[in-house]
């Protein structure tokens, strides 16, 4: 699904990106990679609970959105978001 998000041009790349669309309220749904660091952990964290956006876990998210560096990314469609959300549930 996020690599569809990502053709759609529906996702902000990158941690800071991410933070940024969160605090702006433009995303609902961040997917952090496993491996990303604490302090971008943190960063993101703290963003999604103070804005009540929903933050999951996955591996390689760079590498299924296409950008393989980037350790976040925000879903900046709210039909894409509730999807994503969904279908992450579905795993837990």
């Amino acid at each position: 699904m996020l690599g569809l998000c990502a053709r759609a041009g529906k996702l902000a790349y990158g941690a800071d990106a991410a933070e940024e669309a969160v605090r702006k309220g433009r995303a609902s749904v961040v997917v952090m990679d496993k491996a990303a660091g604490p302090n971008t952990r943190k960063a993101l964290k703290n963003a999604c609970e103070s804005h009540a956006a929903r933050l999951f876990e996955a591996a390689d998210v760079g590498r299924a959105t296409g950008k393989d560096s980037r350790m976040a990314v925000a879903v900046l469609d709210a039909g894409m978001a509730a999807r994503v959300a969904e279908l992450f549930d579905r795993e837990n």
